[in-house]
C-alpha cells in the first residue's frame, strides 16, 4: 500500500473481478478520511459524509464541484442535494463494495471544501 496521501491519488480503472478492501485495509484508509462514514445500504458497503451549508445556493455549487470530481476521475457517487446539505455516498458499483478509489474521492471530496 502507498504512503501517498489519498486525495494526491488517481483511481485506477475498475473490473467487476477487481477486489474490495478487507477489513485490514478499511481500517487504515479510513484513517485519512476521518468524517466519512462506512454504511451498509441494500447489503453494499459504502463511505457516506453529509456537508453542511448556509443555503441550497451554497449546496448546489458543492455538488456541481463533486460532479465535476467524479467525470474527472471516472468514478460516480451518489449525491444527494437538499436545503443547506449535501449527502455523498462513494462505493464501487462494479464490484458492489468498497475499493481504494472510493477513498481516494472521499478524499478528493474533502478538498473540494478547501
Amino acid at each position: 500500500m502507498t504512503t501517498e496521501t489519498l486525495h494526491a491519488q488517481a483511481c485506477e480503472a475498475c473490473r467487476a473481478d477487481a477486489p474490495q478492501v478487507s477489513d485490514a485495509e478499511l481500517a487504515e484508509l479510513i484513517k485519512q478520511i476521518p468524517d466519512w462514514t462506512p454504511v451498509v445500504q441494500d447489503g453494499v458497503m459504502q463511505l457516506q459524509r453529509e456537508f453542511t451549508f448556509r443555503n441550497f445556493r451554497l449546496a448546489l455549487e458543492f455538488t456541481n464541484k463533486v460532479g465535476a470530481l467524479a467525470e474527472e476521475e471516472g468514478h460516480h457517487p451518489g449525491i444527494l442535494t437538499e436545503w443547506g446539505k449535501v449527502t455523498v455516498t462513494w462505493w464501487t458499483h462494479a464490484i458492489n463494495g468498497l475499493h481504494r478509489n472510493d477513498f481516494i474521492c472521499a478524499a478528493k471530496t474533502d478538498m473540494l471544501l478547501s
